[in-house]
Parts: structure tokens; sequence; C-alpha cells
């Protein structure tokens, strides 16, 4: 049964108005601070005379990758120093170097945002959800074709997936004239990749490169696949589909330690970003403290049980009310 919610969607969403105004000072800080600690692991990954303490810095360069990238995000979203000039070419280029352009990032982000849980949707710039039906009825080549969007070496490899691919190259082979900046975003890549490869290293380019962009983004694509397919995810019908059901019912609260939480800049707390993307990432836990409407989530971890649990759940089954498995969708047939 279809929960209604406490408040009405534009009610829900006014009380969290007031944590969208942004410190200008701590955004700044929280820039240079990301920065500083991005270029201290790099170093470590470069530098350290031992192979252990560069292999250290790069997987800090990872998990400080993954932090810059939401700074890019929440500034994309206009939730992080929107005024500035200077802050708005620096996150153009770092979406550049990171393969995550701002024109195809956008188009595909904000669309995602619009449109969560919502099945009948075009699935751009989110992981395809089917129902049982239409798994039943699907061809077999339409099958395959699901089953390795969602495939678990699919999230691995995201930094060729989702990053290389669906963000770089095949928007820029689809719509070069729209998309240049993706093609821009390719060759700079591959012109890094050979300059580092070449003047510095086989060792560079492993430890401070294509080692830390492959961590990071096979991190960053688990985390957007878990936090919207999930135990106790739950999809409206059409019918019923509101902003706020599908930020409170379709997005998760990730549970994670102080240091995991800095690291993914709060994406955690996706259920209230879902709400007002223009809270900054670091007001999300005040938002969620503050409203109690936010405060019964939907809980997830990355806790090895909750990650095998997440990569088992494949099909929304209506007629059950929760995600099952494939071979559950000829049982139920």
């Amino acid at each position: 049964m279809d929960r209604a919610p406490l408040l009405s969607s534009k009610e829900l969403i006014a009380r969290t108005r007031p944590f969208a105004a942004q410190d200008t000072a701590r955004s700044g800080w929280n820039l240079v601070a990301t920065y500083a600690a991005l270029a201290a692991a790099a170093t470590l990954a470069v530098a350290a005379p031992w192979w252990p303490l560069r292999a250290l810095g790069g997987v800090l360069e990872a998990l400080v990758l993954i932090r810059a990238f939401i700074l890019f995000h929440d500034a994309m979203h206009g939730a992080l120093l929107p005024s500035s000039r200077w802050a708005k070419v620096l996150f153009h280029l770092q979406g550049i170097l990171t393969l995550t352009p701002a024109r195809i990032w956008n188009d595909t982000h904000n669309h995602h945002h619009a449109n969560t849980a919502r099945l009948a949707a075009d699935s751009a710039g989110t992981f395809v959800t089917w129902t049982t039906e239409q798994w039943r009825q699907a061809s077999g080549w339409q099958r395959l074709a699901y089953r390795v969007e969602r495939h678990p070496v699919t999230l691995l490899f995201g930094y060729v997936t989702a990053f290389l691919y669906s963000l770089c190259l095949m928007p820029f082979v689809k719509n070069p004239k729209r998309y240049w900046t993706s093609g821009l975003a390719l060759g700079v890549h591959a012109a890094l990749s050979v300059a580092l490869w070449v003047y510095a290293g086989p060792a560079v380019y492993l430890f401070a490169f294509v080692g830390p962009l492959f961590l990071a983004y096979a991190l960053g694509t688990y985390l957007f696949y878990a936090q919207h397919n999930f135990d106790d995810v739950h999809i409206l019908a059409e019918s019923h589909w509101t902003h706020s059901d599908a930020a409170l019912e379709a997005s998760s609260y990730l549970r994670c330690g102080k240091v995991m939480a800095w690291f993914t800049g709060n994406i955690g707390y996706h259920h209230v970003h879902h709400l007002n993307p223009r809270i900054p990432f670091y007001r999300l836990p005040e938002a969620m403290a503050a409203i109690p409407e936010l405060q019964q989530p939907h809980v997830t971890t990355l806790s090895p049980r909750d990650i095998v649990r997440c990569l088992r759940l494949n099909l929304w089954a209506p007629e059950l009310g929760k995600m099952v498995r494939y071979r559950d969708a000829w049982a139920r047939g």
C-alpha cells in the first residue's frame, strides 16, 4: 500500500529552504581544504620512497576525489558558491579533468532528479529499473542489455562504463556540437595519460592517476546505484508519484562514520539531497536533524552484507511492493 506523506510535497520542501542558504566562507574553506587534501594525497602517491606508502597515497587520493566530485556536484546544483565566477571556472575545469563535463552532467543529472523512481520516464542519468512484467515480456537481447547495465562488473569498471563512455564518448559521438566538452575531456584525459606514462613513468601513472581514478569511480558508481536500489525502496505508481515521496521512499540514507562521511561529502544524506538539491552538502545533517519527517529514512550501509544484498536486487515487483531477484520474476509470473 502506498504511504501517504505527512505533509504535502510543497510543505515539506518549504521546510528545507532555510538550509539552502549557504555560508560563503564555509563553502570556500571546504573547497580549499578538499583541494589541499587532494594535492597532499597525490604528492604521497607520486613521491613516497616506499611503494606501500605510494599505494596508500593512491587510495587516499581516490577517496578525496569522491569528495571533490561532491563539491562539483553541489556547484552544478547551485548549492555551492553560485555567485562566484572564479568558482564556476574552477568547477568547469575540474569537470573536464575528472571526466564529468558540466553540460552532459547537468543534462543527465537534472533529469535524474526530476524523474527519480518514475519507471515510465527515460532512464538518462540513472540506472534503468524494470518491473517483473517488463522482464518477462522483454526479448533475450533486451534482458542481456539490462543485466549488463546493472551487473557488478559494470559498476566496478565505472571509470570506463559510466565516465569515459556514458559521460564523454557516447554524448560526444551522438551530438558533438552540444557536447563538445565531452570530446575535450576525452582528449585531455588521453594526453595526460600519455604524458604521465612517458615523462613520469608507469609507477606514477598507476599509483597517482589511473589507480585512484579507477577506485574512486568504482565506489562512486556503486554509491549512485545503491542509494536508489536497496531492500526497502518503494516505487510509487505514476499516478501517485510526488517529488517528496520519490526523495523519501526511493532515496536512501547511507549510514557511515564521520571519516567516510567527510570523504563522501555527506552524499549519504541522499533523501535530504533529493528533497532539496540546493542544500549545501555541509548542511544536509543539520536539515535532517531539524525536520522530523526526514528522521526515519530507509537506511543502507557499506557493510559487505548490505552490498551483496543491494547487488542481488534487480527488478521491481509491484504486486509485492519491493525489489526482487531475476529468478523471482518467473516464480511470480
